[in-house]
């Protein structure tokens, strides 16, 4: 399985394996392959005008699947907001099978749920919006701001982001310091982009610090934004910036495909994660298999944005680091990222006295009955380990549109801290808000919450 679309095959060979086929001879397939193809046999114009015409109906067949897992309605929870004033959504979203309740899938075993597959469609892995072709795809939002401010241009012409807006994070976000608190929202309601990172930061970071932040705006060679033919984009790019998918530090949920699998089906979709209170995590990569924020600093560059793909890399425009000095400086920038406020915690990461009385129920849930806290551990409600929820007990393997669902392995214990600015959920962001996420542990644990003990969790999981 290749990972991008394969230049297609000339006549005469379809002809010739054809005859030889009719004739009993046996013809062998393609043997599997880890790489890319490097020489690329059609025209960019070619690949241009076959991808734009095939793209409507690309994103007809994934909206067709959003709108059959989820309600995507605009319902935002009233008096609720991000912490940079976005209207947090809310209420549960997938769409429940035919004849079945919330109540009934949480008293059934996963046997029981497979067997009459009633495992939620929303619960199942969420593919790439064109999982044969993956690729970095940003929100339109994102995509204008930087248009404006820096005259690069991260549209792709084969595809758009898939997610309606208001299921997004915060843009631009706030960013929080933990060297200076006193500080609040220090990109003062602006995209920190090449162009204003120096006004904004010099004399709030130091010399390292501020050199690693220039370097986490500069935009560098990746796979779908480069100047090759095989690119995805309509000009020759100068490349994507580390700061494109976290936007100021945090994310705007623009979605990826993780590098380290193989072949195209098995690879997990990736809703990028917020950076902030990186300094408290200890694993990092898809498969959460480096150990610092430097080595993933240094394994983005030379490997993520091309797919994992090093031969790949060399000819659309590798950035090797220099570990000792800009690696090292882009990890003390992103180690000082802190987690928005949380006014109703203590020092502890628990409720103060003055929370209200469902989140204080939600808290003891959160102890006790519910689970949650046997792997998000206070006060940044994380273990820095991983777990295997082992989801398909509950569902038979199958393709969704290009992604073969049958396992997700061990996935990182992600922070809950300030987890209500950052929607969706899940590695994959197949969960679209908090209840959600709720329902989906309720029945994957077996938890059995009451409808009153779920809205209780909820409410303080908006508090951390």
């Amino acid at each position: 399985m290749r990972l991008s679309q394969s230049p297609r095959r000339r006549p005469w060979i379809l002809l010739a394996a054809g005859a030889l086929g009719a004739c009993g001879v046996a013809i062998a397939a393609d043997p599997p392959t880890s790489y890319m193809p490097v020489v690329i046999k059609e025209t960019f114009a070619a690949i241009k005008a076959r991808m734009e015409r095939d793209k409507p109906a690309v994103e007809r067949r994934q909206r067709s699947l959003l709108e059959q897992r989820y309600d995507l309605s605009d319902q935002p929870v009233r008096g609720l907001r991000m912490s940079g004033g976005k209207p947090v959504q809310g209420g549960v979203r997938v769409r429940l099978p035919a004849g079945a309740s919330w109540e009934q899938l949480a008293a059934m075993t996963p046997e029981q749920i497979r067997e009459r597959d009633l495992f939620p469609a929303g619960f199942l892995p969420l593919p790439h919006p064109n999982h044969a072709e993956g690729g970095m795809v940003f929100p339109k939002f994102h995509i204008e701001a930087v248009k404006r401010a820096e005259q690069r241009d991260l549209t792709r012409f084969d595809l758009d982001f898939d997610l309606p807006d208001h299921f997004l994070p915060d843009f631009p976000a706030p960013i929080y310091l933990t060297t200076r608190p006193d500080l609040g929202d220090v990109s003062k309601g602006q995209l920190v982009t090449i162009n204003n990172y120096y006004e904004l930061f010099n004399g709030v970071l130091n010399p390292k610090q501020l050199e690693g932040l220039r370097l986490l705006v500069t935009p560098f060679a990746q796979q779908q934004f480069n100047q090759t033919e095989d690119r995805r984009s309509a000009l020759p790019s100068r490349g994507v910036a580390c700061l494109d998918c976290h936007s100021n530090g945090h994310t705007v949920a623009a979605t990826h495909l993780v590098g380290d699998i193989r072949p195209q089906p098995f690879r997990h979709r990736i809703d990028t994660p917020t950076l902030r209170g990186v300094n408290v995590q200890r694993l990092f990569g898809s498969q959460r298999a480096l150990k610092t924020v430097e080595d993933f600093t240094e394994f983005e560059q030379r490997a993520a944005y091309f797919d994992g793909d090093p031969v790949i890399a060399t000819k659309k425009g590798i950035n090797i680091l220099d570990r000792g000095h800009q690696v090292h400086a882009m990890g003390e920038f992103q180690a000082i990222l802190d987690f928005p406020p949380a006014p109703k915690l203590d020092l502890f990461g628990k409720l103060k006295p003055g929370a209200s009385d469902a989140q204080k129920r939600g808290q003891e849930l959160f102890f006790g009955k519910a689970q949650c806290s046997a792997c998000h551990a206070p006060p940044y409600y994380t273990d820095n380990s991983m777990h295997n929820l082992q989801v398909e007990r509950f569902f038979k393997p199958q393709t969704i549109n290009g992604r073969f669902a049958a396992m997700d392995g061990p996935i990182k214990t992600f922070p809950l801290r300030g987890i209500k600015d950052s929607p969706p959920y899940l590695h994959d962001g197949r969960l679209l808000t908090l209840e959600d996420t709720v329902e989906f542990f309720n029945v994957v644990l077996q938890t059995r919450l009451e409808p009153q003990e779920k809205d209780d969790l909820v409410a303080f999981l908006r508090a951390l």
